[in-house]
């Protein structure tokens, strides 16, 4: 007799998901401050746009942030980034987190401004932006309402920021700055400005330059205008400056001071300087001012915010200690 083969065993319908495609259980249970603490880390790697990038803003080590990454991917069981030999980048799920991110942020500084109205205390933090040379100036009101306000408000936590000035005007414009100091007064309508410090600047030659020994009264206007001249921005000036600004020839230019220096030095430029920058290196020897019929610019810093319900108060505090300290 011949018996017929068995048939083979049924093959299960289940299917095994790779872990790619394995979806997410969702976030689990509440949001803890150490959760909170894993978004702001994942916040900032994704606005600065990578661990590198990170490591100043965050204080901390490309190792230690990574692990934080990683960290947030388990609780939240999404991929939230690639790094790699290609560079960072978000996956679909890291950039709906990322706004979902902002969102919460924003959440919680409307809930600690609305704390700040009820009890009248301050609290958040206050993202100060400020020029490179700022410091040169001594005792000012900045200083003096600095000193104050973080005084009287010691749930405050101040950072400030050092920057060019037209890094400083974008950060106000798009929020990343709670306020900053800038050359420009902002015309804009939901943006304030209020006038700060003065500053004179004088036009300035290296030790290596050809009119470095030429004495003072020598120096003619068809002479000072055969110089190569380092670009002027805008908001300085001066009657006499308007005058003589068409008769120069700009060859460079440099907007952070510590730079606009460098070119001075280099024996090749002349240009402006503000005058308490530039005296430690006149007493060198390594600068001469050229004077030229007390040639000066002036130039006028503002306390520049944009208006914000989420930061309005510590604002509106730190402009009124600014108005108080004249």
């Amino acid at each position: 007799m011949i018996r017929s083969a068995s048939p083979p065993p049924a093959k299960t319908s289940s299917v095994v998901r790779s872990p790619k495609h394995r979806r997410s259980s969702g976030f689990q249970g509440q949001v803890s401050e150490v959760d909170l603490r894993l978004l702001r880390v994942f916040h900032t790697v994704a606005e600065q746009g990578g661990f590198s990038a990170a490591e100043i803003s965050l204080g901390k080590s490309k190792s230690s942030i990574s692990l934080d990454i990683s960290a947030l991917e388990t609780r939240l069981g999404l991929k939230l980034c690639l790094r790699g030999r290609s560079g960072f980048s978000l996956t679909g799920e890291g950039r709906a987190l990322l706004e979902a991110t902002k969102s919460l942020l924003l959440d919680i500084q409307r809930f600690q401004q609305r704390i700040n109205q009820i009890s009248g205390v301050l609290s958040g933090i206050f993202r100060l932006y400020v020029p490179d040379n700022i410091q040169a100036h001594g005792e000012t009101p900045l200083v003096r309402a600095i000193e104050t306000f973080t005084t009287q408000n010691p749930n405050v936590f101040m950072t400030v920021h050092s920057a060019s000035t037209r890094e400083v005007e974008v950060a106000v414009m798009n929020g990343q700055a709670t306020a900053g100091i800038a050359l420009y007064p902002q015309d804009m309508p939901d943006v304030k400005g209020t006038p700060l410090v003065a500053e004179a600047l004088n036009l300035y030659c290296g030790a290596r330059h050809p009119l470095f020994s030429v004495p003072e009264d020598n120096i003619t206007l068809e002479i000072l205008t055969a110089q190569r001249m380092i670009a002027v921005a805008e908001a300085a000036t001066s009657p006499q400056w308007n005058e003589l600004r068409s008769h120069f020839s700009f060859h460079a230019a440099a907007e952070n001071v510590d730079a606009r220096a460098l070119l001075i030095l280099s024996g090749n430029f002349i240009g402006f300087l503000p005058e308490a920058f530039a005296k430690p290196l006149v007493d060198r020897g390594l600068l001469r001012r050229i004077a030229f019929h007390n040639l000066q610019l002036i130039t006028c810093f503002h306390f520049l915010a944009r208006s914000s319900p989420e930061t309005g108060l510590m604002v509106e505090t730190f402009r009124a200690l600014l108005e108080e300290s004249y």
